[in-house]
């Protein structure tokens, strides 16, 4: 019996979707959701849905019985997602659970930029668990970018604080695809060790403005890198709307992607979902097309 956490979410939903993909039977996939009633798609398809909330974790208990293992996918809750992550951790070594996969973020042992610190304690206690646990260090998401390219192309620039900083950046349908590959077989636990460490990260590096200029040869508008100062381009962020605890913290990531820290040459990803990642180029045409 396979569980995911966050189920209806962007990521859980395609993980499942992998999942079944696989050949995986919906009778051992296990949705853990906050809102039961959004599931009801994967209900449809004979996928066994569970309320699950890290916040109350009266309710976790009863949601794990009978997983063997476990997706923890982080919480996009800023607000004490450590806490939150321990109690599902917590709750799946109660259960019973054999093994716990978690979502953690490119380069997590040595990133220095405020973002990966809750990975990095959700790290340490997952190795002080006792439970048997892998890693999947999700580099940077394609459609971070993406999904404002027209924005960019409109306005002639794109924006940052990442200098020449390169990313190795994949779509989120490919990080759920390796979550998957994990999730569906027994093995990637070497011998005499208790769990591993996928460092997952595209194939292609490429640095902010390498981006902006494939939005201009696509679009046929220039469109230039405008690289700001940390603390202005977090203040951009905010006078677009964005509140301001997150336009500081997507301030700070730019910051980290400057000095490196979401750039890999792991083949991790690749190895994992049997095939090249999808080039940057692909994914802007789409982006533009839609």
């Amino acid at each position: 019996m396979i569980g995911i956490t966050a189920a209806t979410g962007q990521l859980g939903h395609l993980v499942i979707q992998a999942l079944l993909d696989r050949g995986v039977p919906a009778s051992r996939i296990v949705a853990l959701v906050r809102s039961p009633e959004k599931a009801a798609a994967l209900a449809a398809q004979g996928v066994q849905v569970r309320h699950a909330d890290y916040h109350q974790p009266d309710t976790l208990g009863t949601a794990l019985q009978g997983v063997e293992k476990l997706l923890l996918i982080s919480s996009n809750d800023f607000n004490d997602r450590v806490g939150q992550h321990r109690n599902v951790i917590n709750a799946a070594r109660e259960a019973g659970v054999k093994q716990v996969a978690y979502t953690s973020i490119l380069n997590a042992d040595t990133a220095t930029f405020g973002l990966a610190a809750d990975h990095q304690a959700t790290e340490q206690i997952l190795r002080e668990s006792g439970l048997s646990f892998i890693f999947l260090r999700n580099g940077w998401y394609t459609e971070n970018y993406t999904g404002s390219a027209a924005q960019a192309v409109q306005n002639g620039a794109l924006l940052g604080a990442a200098g020449t900083g390169t990313l190795n950046l994949a779509t989120r349908r490919e990080y759920a695809e390796a979550a998957a590959a994990v999730l569906a077989t027994d093995g990637h636990i070497p011998q005499g060790q208790t769990g591993r460490a996928y460092e997952l990260a595209g194939d292609e590096s490429v640095t902010m403005s390498d981006l902006a200029a494939e939005y201009a040869r696509q679009s046929g508008q220039p469109v230039e890198y405008r690289d700001l100062p940390q603390a202005e381009y977090a203040a951009t962020l905010q006078s677009f709307g964005v509140p301001e605890g997150f336009a500081h913290t997507l301030a700070d990531v730019d910051a980290g992607i400057a000095r490196g820290e979401l750039s890999s040459a792991s083949r991790d990803l690749t190895t994992l979902i049997g095939r090249a990642t999808t080039p940057v180029s692909t994914s802007v045409a789409e982006a533009l097309s839609a």
